[in-house]
């Protein structure tokens, strides 16, 4: 989840924003969806490497329609290589494997604690993102929320359960990891940082699937298991970087992080709905707070509320 820079201009979230957004949290929600379905006959290494693979080709092509050009030599491939494993590699893999134990739904709330690890690490090795009170307090909301979402698992000493989850969770820290890594991309545009960390990305999981999971020792896909393959790495991947980039361009960086708050919904709804999933009231509490925490640490809710209290500014 890649947060290229914007300019400092305010930019606002329209009608079409909204739409852009909405669509992108779908998106990213069925790749929840989609992920329980591969993994009951897929490895997590093999779906990741398929992800990466299919999607970078197709922003391969889209880099090269829009004239830009890939890095040079070593120095120029190393910081995507890096980005690769924090943002792609490492997160993907967990996800999918945790995802044998825990449903789409669940794995989604628990990814949405991104923004929760990402102020920490930012915290840590920035100066200029210190945990101010705001985003303090969203903090240990966001972390009391997590505590919720894991209870019941520690009260019913499901160990499989317990590691599925904290799988998830070490995805979520390794994505807020990579949010201080992007940092080093300013300025170069967003289609190029996409499309080269997941070139990266292909040459570090074909050789661990080669490794680890090699095709021939694998049973041949059913047809719904490779259309699922299909829409995570065309739709989920490709095309939702497509739609976050563009966000990012329309309304900033900073708007385009409200989907964190939205992709639950989608991926709760798909796990109901079509795998049978259910949600437990714990879930629920959880969720809700920390969607609470993303808000308080976003800060612009309670900016608007303060702004509606003291009414327009006499000029």
């Amino acid at each position: 989840m890649t947060q290229p820079s914007e300019k400092p201009a305010e930019l606002r979230m329209g009608a079409t924003e909204w739409g852009l957004l909405l669509a992108l949290s779908m998106l990213w929600g069925a790749t929840f969806f989609f992920g329980k379905i591969a993994r009951a006959e897929l490895s997590a290494f093999t779906i990741v490497l398929f992800r990466v693979g299919i999607a970078a080709a197709i922003l391969a092509v889209a880099m090269r329609l829009s004239g830009l050009e890939f890095p040079k030599g070593l120095k120029g491939w190393w910081p995507y290589l890096v980005m690769g494993l924090l943002n792609n590699v490492i997160p993907f893999s967990l996800i999918f494997w945790g995802q044998r134990e825990i449903g789409a739904g669940l794995a989604a709330v628990l990814n949405a604690s991104t923004p929760l690890f990402g102020a920490i690490v930012a915290h840590i090795v920035t100066d200029d993102e210190k945990l101010r009170s705001n985003r303090l307090i969203g903090v240990l909301i966001g972390i009391a929320g997590v505590a919720v979402l894991m209870g019941p698992t520690g009260l019913d000493l499901n160990f499989s359960r317990a590691l599925g989850m904290g799988a998830v969770l070490l995805a979520s820290l390794s994505y807020g990891i990579s949010g201080s890594w992007a940092k080093r991309f300013r300025g170069v545009p967003a289609l190029t940082t996409s499309a080269c960390q997941l070139t990266c990305s292909t040459a570090i999981m074909a050789p661990l699937v080669l490794a680890f999971d090699p095709p021939w020792a694998q049973a041949v896909p059913s047809l719904k298991v490779m259309l699922s393959v299909l829409a995570i790495a065309t739709l989920c991947t490709a095309l939702a970087y497509i739609l976050f980039f563009t966000i990012i361009r329309r309304a900033g960086a900073s708007n385009v992080l409200l989907v964190t708050l939205l992709v639950p919904f989608s991926a709760t709804a798909l796990g109901i709905v079509f795998l049978g999933e259910q949600l437990h009231a714990t879930d629920l509490a959880g969720a809700a707070l920390v969607g609470l925490a993303l808000l308080i640490i976003d800060g612009r809710p309670y900016a608007a509320l303060r702004r509606a209290i003291r009414g327009p500014v006499a000029s």
